[in-house]
């Protein structure tokens, strides 16, 4: 995989964002994947750039409840929330996907460069559960095109990650 980033002439550092500065900040171990950012090529494309299967990219979600208060929803990038699954599990009436600006203004993050770690605003955050039993995720890193490689399980320590099952569609 280095062989290639390093063919195409693509840094193999980015500087910091805020999720790397909280990942040393917590003594965390991660791998830098840098990537080109395709515009709507969401994790299929990072995961073909990067040669890892989309199943352990994980994608971090900014949504709301009933009442409009922000959460945080990390999946498979291969897989949809089942917004009413969660909805029941957390438990709250209804969720949805926040507008995309309301989503940055919570996050501190770019929309396809969201990353659940450095957060701007404290938030509840949801993991699926089959998420916590890979070996490792590629998750993102605070910047489009920017992906942090790490050990699942460090997410209910690290950011409180609660454990959902909510993979599928509505």
């Amino acid at each position: 995989m280095s062989e290639n980033l390093a063919m195409a002439k693509k840094p193999t550092h980015v500087s910091e964002t805020p999720a790397t500065q909280f990942l040393r900040q917590h003594k965390i171990s991660f791998t830098e994947h840098v990537y080109d950012y395709v515009e709507r090529g969401g994790t299929a494309e990072s995961a073909r750039q990067l040669g890892v299967a989309e199943h352990s990219v994980v994608k971090t979600l900014v949504m709301q409840d009933e009442h409009a208060q922000p959460l945080v929803v990390l999946m498979h990038g291969d897989a949809q929330v089942s917004l009413k699954a969660l909805a029941r599990q957390i438990p709250c009436k209804k969720v949805e996907p926040c507008k995309p600006e309301v989503a940055q203004r919570h996050s501190g993050y770019m929309v396809g460069g969201t990353s659940p770690f450095g957060l701007r605003k404290a938030m509840p955050v949801y993991v699926e559960a089959t998420i916590l039993a890979l070996p490792s995720i590629c998750i993102n890193g605070g910047r489009r095109g920017f992906l942090v490689g790490i050990d699942p399980r460090i997410l209910p320590e690290l950011v409180g990650a609660k454990s959902v099952s909510c993979a599928g569609t509505d």
